[in-house]
């Protein structure tokens, strides 16, 4: 059980050992860096201000390429090392952020990276689109009861980018998350098409920024007369390219954005931004915990 200490500042424990605090939030995320991508100033922000956050990862990321030649036989094509080397990439990345408590779905190595569709690794018997929905579930329902947030954050039912685990992510969450007693609001973590096409703007007028920019369009984004939820993490922005660079088998950083192993240039905008999913608007337009009591 981790520590008062380790779970970070603003955390109060009741007389069962449960969480008291009464900003709680939960990420659910597929795989290592997928936190520090999609909400890590999010995370960054809360954690500053005191909050409980917590991270829940469902998988190693076993599948996942690799960037630095040198770690290259770490690879599920190879010594099949990779999920171990990122999990401590993961605690980097946690502490660069700060959040309070990370809990891997069903415990450390339950559930392994699926890969993409169609892949040999999604019919690994641990893969975890191969896993029953309803089990899977019922961990991330333990994990909230536990912990009693007021607010949880997934993907979308795209998976932001269709990766089967993503997607997953998503169905798990939208099952558990509601039926939890605490759980006030569910978001679904999305890109900003107009924050994305700036982004990409003003790499352009930089001139070479070390990665292919790519055209307007081309990255995931979602329209932003969908979006409800815009968080300003301008003051915890650096924090979240601390953490991008503690992922260094999946991430490169630049000068205001980062890259995939594709090495297509992605911007990092002053804000995050979210879809309300269930819960009460009201309140929620420029904080996850808005309204709530």
């Amino acid at each position: 059980m981790i520590s008062d200490d380790e779970r970070g500042a603003g955390v109060k424990r009741g007389a069962d050992g449960h969480g008291t605090d009464r900003h709680g939030v939960v990420l659910v995320h597929a795989h290592p860096d997928d936190e520090s991508i999609t909400t890590g100033g999010t995370i960054a922000r809360y954690a500053a201000e005191g909050a409980q956050v917590t991270v829940v990862t469902c998988t190693l990321g076993e599948e996942g390429e690799i960037i630095p030649p040198a770690l290259s036989e770490l690879g599920a094509w190879a010594g099949d090392q990779l999920g171990g080397y990122r999990s401590g990439e993961l605690a980097a990345a946690g502490r660069a952020l700060g959040w309070s408590a990370h809990r891997y779905l069903g415990g450390m190595g339950r559930w392994r990276d699926s890969g993409m569709a169609g892949t040999p690794s999604a019919e690994h018997p641990r893969a975890l689109t191969g896993g029953d929905v309803e089990e899977q579930a019922r961990q991330l329902g333990a994990i909230l009861d536990e912990l009693r947030p007021q607010v949880v954050v997934t993907y979308d039912a795209y998976g932001g980018y269709g990766h089967p685990d993503h997607i997953r992510a998503h169905e798990i969450t939208m099952v558990a998350a509601p039926r939890a007693a605490s759980v006030q609001r569910v978001f679904h973590t999305v890109s900003s098409r107009r924050a994305v096409t700036d982004g990409l703007a003003a790499l352009r007028a930089t001139g070479e920024v070390g990665f292919h920019i790519p055209d307007d369009g081309e990255l995931p984004t979602t329209p932003d007369a969908d979006i409800t939820t815009v968080i300003d993490i301008g003051a915890q922005r650096w924090r979240k390219f601390a953490a991008l660079a503690a992922h260094e088998t999946q991430v490169s950083v630049g000068s205001d954005c980062f890259a995939l192993s594709n090495g297509i240039a992605q911007p990092v905008p002053p804000a995050e931004y979210f879809v309300l999913a269930h819960g009460p608007v009201a309140g929620a337009q420029a904080d996850l915990f808005g309204g709530l009591r």
